[in-house]
């Protein structure tokens, strides 16, 4: 039914739309649902005992600043420290190079602000992070797709894709959101010089880098970029704009995230945001940095990866006793998420709504590709259910992809 505000919305509002993973929740909020379905940290790794101290702290001897507006940039002390752990893996920036955000979205957000016309065309992974079509596709962003395999972005790809005129690429290297794949150590280093030669940023989201279970850990695309750059200096001088966040880490309810970027990027980051939100909450700040700092964080980030880690593989062990033949998924080190593919011709979003009635719950993956498809996809998460409830669900699902694959649906 139209009403008399359908007439005085801008025109951009045309181009937005409700995430599709927010809306599926929705039906999963019936605690007899199995969700494998939202990207969620384990409610219970979070360290409140931890946070309980550190606002008992931060109020008692900050309480002032900590209830006062702050500066744009972000509170000075969280990242001089995100700066020095940034030198842990061998790249230098100084909290000049450094911007705090309400989390990674807004800085996705803010990106699409400052760089975006309307337009414009954006190269992305197929199929890439529905958060970041949906915040560009509001600033009229147009879309080119590189193909992915079981190494991440298909980068001999990537000149064919880059002759139609891109103003960056987008690309979440490790233990990719939604596929669970890692891009690999050859293919990092052939996205700089592609990109280097024909003058393409790139935007390097990270949110699961902290998060390896099993293999080696990769240089990050800014420390390689920054290594083809200055021949092996470590002082920041780049082609990237890097993304990661603690909602991960610590906690998603703190909505506290950073860029990395050359310090010109940041100073019309810091008008953008100034326009949004003036500045990422204060106390949220102070608090994070008296429960991360003391290497407190560190520790953390070890009894996540040892409980992610066991519940990736219960999944992984059930889906292959379990699940039909002509199911494939992949195998993440790291992060969330793994991805499944069945048969060609089969629709996750008809076999999601059967799959809720049986009160388990993934996320189809047709959100997923920027351009349409991926309609015989789905991303499961396996950080938020428990050990028990990961069996009891994937039996669940298998239950339904063996009816579906009969039906042929």
């Amino acid at each position: 039914m139209d009403t008399p505000w359908d007439n005085r919305y801008a025109q951009r509002t045309q181009r937005m739309k409700s995430s599709a993973i927010r809306e599926l929740l929705k039906l999963t909020e019936n605690p007899e649902v199995i969700s494998f379905a939202g990207g969620l940290p384990a409610p219970d790794v979070f360290p409140v005992e931890e946070f309980t101290a550190a606002c008992e702290t931060v109020l008692k001897e900050l309480g002032a600043e900590a209830l006062q507006y702050g500066a744009t940039e972000g509170y000075h002390p969280l990242r001089e420290m995100i700066a020095r752990h940034s030198g842990r893996y061998g790249i230098s920036v100084s909290p000049d190079n450094i911007l705090i955000t309400s989390g990674s979205q807004q800085a996705l957000d803010l990106i699409g602000k400052v760089f975006i016309n309307a337009g414009d065309r954006i190269l992305v992974e197929e199929p890439t992070y529905l958060g970041a079509l949906q915040a560009w596709s509001a600033y009229g962003a147009e879309y080119v797709t590189v193909p992915m395999d079981e190494n991440g972005m298909v980068t001999d790809a990537l000149e064919n894709a880059l002759r139609s005129g891109v103003k960056f690429i987008y690309v979440l290297p490790n233990f990719q959101n939604p596929t669970g794949v890692t891009l690999s150590l050859e293919r990092r280093k052939q996205l700089i010089e592609i990109a280097d030669h024909y003058g393409v940023p790139i935007i390097e989201d990270d949110p699961y880098g902290q998060l390896r279970y099993e293999g080696e850990n990769l240089p990050s695309i800014v420390n390689l970029d920054n290594e083809f750059r200055k021949n092996g200096s470590s002082e920041y001088a780049g082609n990237v704009i890097y993304l990661s966040t603690f909602s991960k880490t610590l906690a998603p309810g703190l909505r506290l995230a950073w860029v990395i970027a050359p310090t010109q990027v940041i100073r019309k980051l810091v008008q953008a945001k100034q326009g949004a939100d003036l500045h990422t909450a204060t106390f949220n700040q102070i608090v994070a940095y008296e429960v991360a700092r003391g290497g407190f964080l560190d520790r953390h980030i070890w009894l996540i990866r040892r409980v992610y880690g066991e519940r990736r593989n219960i999944m992984l062990d059930a889906m292959e006793e379990l699940f039909p033949p002509g199911v494939e998924w992949t195998k993440p080190q790291g992060g969330l998420f793994l991805w499944g593919m069945l048969p060609k011709g089969m629709n996750t979003t008809e076999i999601f709504k059967v799959a809720v009635e049986r009160n388990v719950a993934f996320v189809p993956g047709a959100s997923f590709y920027a351009l349409g498809g991926g309609e015989n996809t789905m991303r499961l998460n396996f950080s938020y259910s428990n050990p028990g409830q990961i069996q009891t669900g994937i039996e669940r699902l298998s239950n339904v992809l063996k009816e579906s694959i009969i039906a042929g649906k």
